[in-house]
């Protein structure tokens, strides 16, 4: 530490009703640190997903040896940062029988829990606690939310194939065995759950339901603010810097999710007949944005992803989820067709089909990579705040054509607070689902008392040595 004057890591910035954890500077400590040691930023542990499966000759690298300068299609996006990357192709799914018939409901579900729901009582929620939840659990009292759950679209998908529960479809975070993790779908939520604003009954974590909520949010982020003056003058000169960036990047993502709103009522307005800005006659009408439904879904999932950086940065929670889509139907109009993702998946090989997978595959996780270049941009104790993540980036399925399941595609980002060795592209790994999650609880220091779903073993070629 360059300061032996320690703020308490708790510290926190208030104003009426809401509060705003900061991030970790170097006049701070996590913990109570040994005499004479820095104290070491804790690991935190996400994951996003994606339904359908890839291309898999434009996702997997052509070799280990030019993995970080030739890296396939898919992957571009990550070019940058794929020294602080692990691929490894080997991992197989939950195999689904005695489910043959319902792909979709398991590709989701199991991704995280890595079993399969209970067939005797295939219509009620019944499957087993997920990975995220364990660490939840294990870790989640050291912050203000045990865990975050984000989703791009709702989690009101209704089919049922085989006769499973509909909340199969589009939930990949489970409680408990019977108690599904409902997902935040609007920014604006988030925003006040991190600021941990209060309802009318004085429950934390709830938007505020009015319609001067935007209005008393943002006068309430100026009060927070504001107060940060007194707090940078007994700041050192690199925490000033550092509280600087932190508070414009709060206002950037206050600022992005006001804007959308903004043209979501405006367009609404239009649809109505209502002029409400001064354009000329020939001009088009704005772009009605559906969150999340909309064209601009990068849009919508990048304010996402940084609400999820903000929440790391500030300790505010350790474990996150992102479901960036699920198997029902989703477009990308944005990528310039509006066909679904779904119709797609089954291209028997026709070629223009398999392009637009692969777009779609290159967008998301394009999304990803976006979030995870925030984190390693954003200094933390000796090193960055993606040095002490381990960001999971996966599907389900590895194959949507044929839904298999033998090698499903994951991307891991971050170190790992050293945990994890990285810039590497592991081929012939032996192992699946449940093992890989087990690996990774462990890298993130959260004890088992026993294997993740059908885990059967510890990755050891993931882990750094030393």
């Amino acid at each position: 530490m360059s300061s032996t004057h320690l703020i308490d890591r708790r510290t926190c910035l208030k104003g009426l009703g809401v509060a705003l954890a900061l991030p970790l500077f170097e006049s701070m400590g996590w913990a109570e640190p040994e005499k004479k040691k820095a104290a070491k930023p804790p690991v935190r542990l996400g994951f996003m997903y994606m339904p359908h499966g890839v291309i898999m000759d434009q996702f997997w690298p052509a070799s280990p040896d030019t993995f970080l300068t030739t890296p396939p299609p898919a992957l571009e996006s990550l070019r940058s940062v794929l020294g602080e990357c692990l691929l490894m192709k080997g991992i197989s799914g939950v195999p689904i029988s005695p489910f043959n018939g319902a792909p979709h409901a398991l590709e989701l579900s199991t991704w995280l829990t890595a079993r399969l729901p209970d067939a005797d009582r295939r219509s009620q929620i019944n499957i087993s606690i997920s990975a995220d939840q364990i660490a939840a659990n294990h870790i989640g009292h050291l912050t203000s939310l045990p865990s975050l759950e984000l989703a791009t679209m709702p989690q009101t998908h209704k089919e049922n194939q085989e006769g499973l529960n509909e909340g199969y479809y589009s939930h990949c975070s489970y409680r408990s065995a019977t108690q599904a993790m409902p997902a935040e779908t609007n920014p604006r939520s988030v925003l006040n759950r991190l600021f941990g604003m209060r309802d009318a009954a004085g429950r934390p974590g709830q938007s505020v339901q009015s319609s001067q909520t935007s209005a008393l949010d943002r006068k309430m982020l100026d009060l927070v603010l504001g107060g940060a003056k007194d707090l940078r003058r007994t700041l050192p000169q690199g925490d000033q810097h550092k509280l600087d960036e932190y508070l414009d990047s709060v206002r950037s993502v206050e600022r992005r999710i006001a804007a959308i709103e903004y043209r979501q009522k405006e367009a609404a307005l239009e649809k109505a007949g209502v002029s409400v800005s001064k354009r000329h006659a020939s001009d088009s009408p704005p772009i009605e944005i559906k969150i999340p439904l909309g064209d601009k879904r990068s849009e919508y999932m990048q304010v996402m992803c940084d609400l999820n950086v903000l929440a790391f940065q500030t300790d505010t929670t350790r474990i996150s989820t992102y479901i960036g889509s699920t198997p029902n139907g989703v477009s990308y109009p944005e990528l310039g067709f509006s066909d679904t993702h779904h119709s797609n998946t089954h291209h028997n090989f026709e070629a223009e089909k398999v392009r637009k997978v692969a777009a779609i595959t290159a967008f998301n996780i394009a999304q990803f990579a976006y979030m995870v270049k925030r984190m390693q941009s954003i200094r933390e104790g000796d090193g960055t705040l993606l040095d002490n993540c381990i960001m999971m980036w996966g599907s389900g399925l590895e194959d949507g054509n044929k839904h298999q399941r033998e090698n499903l595609p994951f991307i891991l980002a971050g170190r790992g607070g050293g945990s994890l060795n990285t810039g590497r592209f592991v081929t012939g790994v032996r192992g699946n689902q449940g093992d890989l999650l087990s690996t990774l609880l462990g890298c993130a220091g959260v004890p088992l008392d026993r294997p993740v779903g059908i885990a059967t073993k510890q990755l050891t070629e993931l882990r750094a040595t030393g």
